[in-house]
């Protein structure tokens, strides 16, 4: 974890507390064509592979349910109006990314979100902090696979030898893994640590300020 110089974060559980939006987003889809409603806790373990696969995991049969594309449609359409009610920075997120900044590290974002709301949510929250922000496309394989991440690294002008990834989550460490960068996994976000654990995180956050001691201790 020394000599870094470029870090890519997460979005969702990692720089912003966006369960409450995305939960108002899939179940206003959801109730709309008759479905059961899903609780925070549901939501919170079906986030991480982007919205299709939320639907996925909220709708019964998933996506073999006759409805599938109509509430996917819906829901992408419910959370576009609702993503700011009451999406926010967690606690000291903005601090640790001006030390980061401070110390000279170049700052990405990337998500299975999509990608017009990652770079909505991005320059919103946190203006000309981050340099880069990705989110899911059509074209491109959403994490796990390291596309995404190589994206922002070529865009930031990053190597792998002076590269970090920190997510909430299993599939943030799997990502980490297929791009061949270091991980470090945040404990405040959609994931609990055993299932950190049991996906290979071996570094962990407490909070944001945690962050901006690992990586600055040696600067």
């Amino acid at each position: 974890m020394q000599n870094i110089t470029t870090v890519i974060f997460d979005l969702d559980g990692t720089l912003l507390d966006t369960l409450t939006d995305l939960s108002t987003g899939v179940n206003l889809a959801l109730a709309k064509y008759g479905y059961p409603q899903r609780s925070i806790g549901e939501v919170r373990q079906f986030v991480g592979n982007g919205l299709a696969t939320l639907v996925a995991r909220a709708l019964p049969d998933g996506r073999e349910n006759p409805d599938y594309d109509a509430v996917l449609a819906e829901t992408r359409v419910q959370y576009a109006a609702h993503r700011e009610d009451t999406t926010a920075p967690y606690a000291g997120t903005l601090d640790m990314l001006d030390r980061l900044i401070a110390a000279g590290m170049t700052l990405g974002v990337v998500s299975n979100k999509p990608d017009a709301h990652v770079k909505a949510l991005c320059q919103k929250y946190f203006g000309d902090r981050i340099g880069a922000a990705v989110g899911a496309q059509e074209s491109v394989p959403l994490k796990p696979a390291p596309d995404s991440v190589l994206e922002a690294m070529h865009s930031l002008g990053a190597d792998r030898a002076h590269t970090v990834y920190i997510g909430d989550s299993d599939v943030d460490l799997l990502t980490a893994q297929n791009a061949e960068i270091p991980c470090i996994s945040v404990l405040w976000g959609f994931r609990e640590r055993d299932v950190l654990e049991r996906a290979g995180g071996r570094i962990f956050a407490q909070e944001p300020s945690d962050i901006a001691e690992i990586l600055c201790k040696n600067k």
